[in-house]
């Protein structure tokens, strides 16, 4: 078999037709729902990229494998699974970015992102698309491929939206560049006759918001179709310290993307950008789905598309992402396609963490399970038709001073989710002042607006959900080195 292991950034689980959007354009993502199986409670371990992606390529937990925050390198002694697959003669390679180790050129001096033994062969990386210039990485492979074009990354704001920019063409647009890279790699692959894994790690749909013009153009004519975003004038004031600070400017930067100075145009602007750009990620994957098909691989393939981390978009009163755990943060869309192995049309309602891939995945291509692994395969969930829909009691989320905004106070904060109720719980270190926790019925309609964490109709549950935490936390504990003898 081979894998595709398709990865999106900072994608909400609700911007997909088939978890029910009515305004994006995604068929193709579509059918791979409709041929496989769709998961509907797939939770993110950080809603910040370095810590969520260090996880479910280890299948072990931000604060075990390394990069608990971004801008922090992985353990040189981690194992990914794609150096798994090495090791049973697989050809593997990615495009786009990887993230797991620090990589801001400016801070660090590094023209590229250090590597460990990951087990990526070809590697086509491209942490994201601004200008060589402005970065100063002469590794960036689509930086190489802008100027071997005669091209320059340029995009420029709106005239009627300044938080929204008009993206480099399709051609020469980082995503399609990506599957450019893939489509080499797979059929360099097929011609070697080697079992593959191709990891392709979209930079898009993260924020600078700047779909290609002509991706915009149709949202422009149904803008008033674009909800607003989930927010109540108010709420914030029973919400942490830092949802506060976010609010005036993301990423704890006053007059980022201020949401209490945005009009609702530029709110339905940006969602209507972010949507582009998803729509463009969609027909990308088009030409994937058509190689395979075309080239007789569809059968032989595992697709595996998920994102690492939401984005807030507007709701409680904020951009970007940051230390809290709504459900457009870390609630996130998985979906796996087998037509071979995999059922068609399945939905999967059991909660499954991103933690959980590498080990389901080592099942799938029939490899033991590396016993540094934390996250727990679903594999026979999803494969035997008498298996109950049930993998996890819980979900778990954390956030130690992920990001690179709250440095005052530092920003530490862990989450779990029964499926119905939610709980997330800040660390009051030093200086921190405000509300310690949140506690949310995610059946109670506007979503997360209203915070019962002190409500005393709700302490039975808030006791339950805190002794969950704890053992949730304890988890975490690293099961390496193994046990070599009795004492």
């Amino acid at each position: 078999m081979n894998i595709l292991w398709l990865c999106t950034d900072q994608q909400r689980l609700d911007t997909l037709g088939c978890y029910g959007n009515p305004l994006v354009h995604t068929p193709n993502l579509d059918r791979l729902a409709a041929e496989g199986v769709t998961f509907d409670n797939c939770y993110s371990q950080c809603p910040v990229c370095a810590p969520s992606r260090g996880s479910f390529l280890s299948g072990r937990y931000p604060r075990t494998c390394g990069p608990r925050q971004n801008g922090q390198d992985i353990r040189p002694s981690e194992k990914l699974f794609p150096k798994m697959l090495q090791e049973n003669g697989y050809f593997c390679g990615l495009s786009g970015k990887l993230h797991l180790t620090a990589c801001h050129p400016h801070q660090t001096g590094r023209t590229t992102e250090k590597r460990i033994d990951d087990g990526y062969e070809f590697f086509s990386w491209s942490h994201h698309p601004q200008p060589h210039n402005a970065c100063n990485w002469p590794s960036n492979a689509y930086n190489q491929f802008l100027l071997e074009n005669g091209m320059d990354y340029i995009t420029p704001n709106r005239e009627d939206c300044k938080y929204v920019q008009t993206g480099v063409p399709e051609e020469f647009h980082q995503t399609t560049w990506c599957v450019n890279e893939a489509l080499k790699f797979m059929e360099t692959a097929r011609t070697f006759q080697k079992p593959w894994l191709f990891s392709i790690n979209f930079f898009d749909p993260h924020h600078a918001f700047d779909p290609p013009a002509e991706f915009l153009a149709p949202y422009l004519e149904k803008l008033d179709e674009i909800p607003l975003p989930n927010y109540e004038e108010g709420e914030l004031e029973h919400k942490n310290y830092f949802q506060q600070k976010d609010h005036i400017g993301a990423y704890d930067t006053p007059g980022q993307m201020p949401y209490d100075e945005m009009s609702d145009y530029d709110h339905r602007m940006i969602t209507a950008a972010y949507y582009a750009m998803i729509d463009l990620i969609d027909k990308q994957i088009g030409r994937l789905l058509q190689w395979l098909d075309e080239t007789g691989e569809r059968e032989n393939t595992l697709i595996l598309f998920h994102s690492d981390h939401g984005e807030n978009l507007g709701d409680h009163g904020m951009y970007l992402k940051g230390p809290y755990f709504y459900e457009n943060n870390v609630h996130v869309p998985l979906i796996m396609n087998w037509p071979s192995h995999l059922p068609a049309g399945k939905r999967v309602h059991s909660l499954v963490e991103l933690c959980d891939l590498a080990p389901t995945l080592c099942d799938a291509v029939g490899i033991p399970q590396y016993a540094g692994f934390q996250g727990r395969s679903f594999w026979q969930m999803i494969t035997d038709p008498d298996a109950p829909d049930k993998h996890r009691d819980s979900a778990y989320s954390e956030y130690y001073n992920a990001n690179i905004g709250h440095r005052e106070p530092f920003a530490f904060t862990t989450m779990v989710t029964d499926g119905r109720y939610k709980l997330c719980k800040v660390h009051p270190g030093r200086d921190y002042h405000g509300v310690i926790g949140e506690l949310y019925d995610l059946r109670e309609m506007p979503l997360e607006r209203y915070n019962h964490y002190d409500d005393p109709a709700y302490a039975e549950i808030k006791i339950r959900l805190l002794e969950i935490m704890t053992d949730r936390m304890a988890e975490t504990c690293d099961p390496l080195p193994e046990r070599e003898a009795e004492w």
